[in-house]
């Protein structure tokens, strides 16, 4: 099926849906349709380990009766399925509690249909390589050999390649229809250095919107390679305070504890520790983090949100100062403010607010630079554990990585735990200028000052 046909035969499954839920008593309706074709191939020691094919199509339906409202979602797209599944919807949702924020949002809010599937489009965010079982499998093969051609590497996890292709369709009772498609390649690694308890393990991936888009097969098996071998022979460190510096791929993850404190219903809860920071000064004044779901090619780019309303990019930490949250409709009425094309949603849920493509603005140094004065100092490669609290900020995480002496990475150290709390750590955060656009949320390499390690 084409591209216009797929779209064209699921706005019509949708448009139906939403005249049979109103005749059966819904004051309003929305409905999402994705469908997803994937395949992924894993290769271990030049061997095919696991061959994976998946095809789904699901359809949710939300209806409103005045200020109750119920989901309902399905895999039969039937049309005798899907008039029952309005019957039961709006069965649900007279018995539902009322909830005096839930409703579409306003229609005046909605981005004009025809407008949101021209940028969709303009956003190329899918390409036509769909590659064979067998391609995919030579490509993970070579990953793998080249990882083991590096002199010390004793054993693979597996190396893997993997396509997938994903459309999505979302139609309003107010009059808002809009359809977009996108894909996805990935290739990575996973492999191990050293013998018995000495062993350490390191990983490298790549993944893209456009199959070209990819790191080489072979630069990512040699990353990953070389990576576990500095692993070797770590050492611990006695307890201490000292600058800690995140490299790129966990240094993300600060964002993620960024993003669920600014959540719209987190704050409307009270339940995160940045509730009362709304223009205040959070990070220093050099920091800018940005959401950008119009990023072409993104890996997390839409034209439009989970509700129908038109994305922007929008800067949430202005030289250090937080200037919004991530909303969705509901949150948007709880707390009096304006929508900011967050909303995201499943066919089987509420929507709820989150940011596309976020991230930190690169800074003026290079990572050399943002470590020359540091005299003993942790530089970050791995974080385990979840150990932060969203309510207070307070974290706790395990952590191994590299010691820095003299401004240089030294050797390796594990076993460690760092240990602050995020509003410190975001207002002695500063970055280097090595920002690369690499996964859904990206950072530069991040220096953070003042933290707690406990070693042994």
């Amino acid at each position: 099926m084409s591209a216009q046909d797929q779209q064209e035969q699921q706005l019509s499954i949708l448009d139906s849906l939403m005249k049979t839920a109103r005749a059966k008593g819904a004051d309003a309706a929305d409905a999402v349709i994705i469908e997803s074709d994937s395949l992924g191939v894993s290769c271990r020691l030049g061997e095919m380990e696991d061959l994976e094919r998946s095809e789904a199509r699901d359809l949710g339906l939300r209806v409103f009766i005045g200020k109750q409202q119920a989901i309902v979602s399905t895999s039969d797209l039937s049309a005798e399925a899907l008039e029952a599944m309005a019957d039961r919807a709006v069965s649900m949702a007279r018995y539902a509690p009322e909830d005096p924020y839930c409703g579409l949002v306003e229609p005046d809010m909605l981005a004009d249909s025809a407008s949101a599937i021209a940028t969709s489009g303009q956003l190329d965010l899918c390409d036509d390589a769909r590659p064979e079982a067998e391609t995919l499998f030579a490509t993970a093969k070579e990953i793998e050999e080249a990882a083991l051609a590096v002199d010390g590497i004793t054993n693979s996890e597996g190396g893997s390649a993997s396509w997938g292709r994903s459309a999505v369709a979302l139609v309003t009772s107010d009059g808002f229809a809009a359809w977009y498609q996108s894909s996805s390649h990935s290739r990575g690694i996973s492999v191990i250095a050293g013998e018995g308890t000495g062993m350490e393990r390191d990983y490298e991936f790549s993944s893209a919107r456009h199959l070209e888009d990819l790191d080489a097969a072979t630069d990512i098996g040699r990353e990953a390679a070389e990576k576990t071998i500095k692993r070797l022979n770590p050492g611990s460190h006695e307890t201490c305070k000292v600058p800690v510096v995140f490299d790129p791929r966990v240094g993300a993850s600060l964002l993620g504890h960024l993003s669920g404190a600014i959540n719209g219903a987190s704050i409307a809860r009270g339940i995160s520790f940045l509730k009362d920071a709304m223009e205040t000064q959070i990070f220093s004044e050099n920091i800018s983090i940005i959401d950008d779901p119009l990023r072409p090619r993104g890996l997390r780019s839409k034209a439009f949100d989970g509700e129908g309303v038109a994305t922007q990019k929008r800067e949430f930490i202005k030289d250090g100062v937080l200037t919004s949250w991530f909303l969705e409709a509901a949150s948007a009425r709880q707390l009096g403010l304006p929508l900011t094309g967050s909303a995201s949603r499943g066919t089987s849920s509420v929507p709820g607010a989150g940011p596309s493509n976020f991230y930190l603005a690169a800074g003026n140094q290079t990572p050399s630079e943002l470590m020359a004065d540091i005299e003993s100092g942790f530089y970050v490669t791995e974080l385990i554990g979840m150990g932060v609290n969203g309510v207070t900020g307070d974290y706790s995480r395990g952590a191994s990585g590299f010691w820095i002496e003299n401004g240089e990475i030294a050797g390796p150290v594990h076993g460690l735990t760092i240990a602050g709390n995020l509003k410190d750590m975001f207002l002695n955060l500063t970055a280097a200028d090595d920002l690369v656009f690499k996964y859904g949320s990206n950072v530069p390499t991040l220096r953070l000052e003042g933290l707690t390690l406990a070693g042994t």
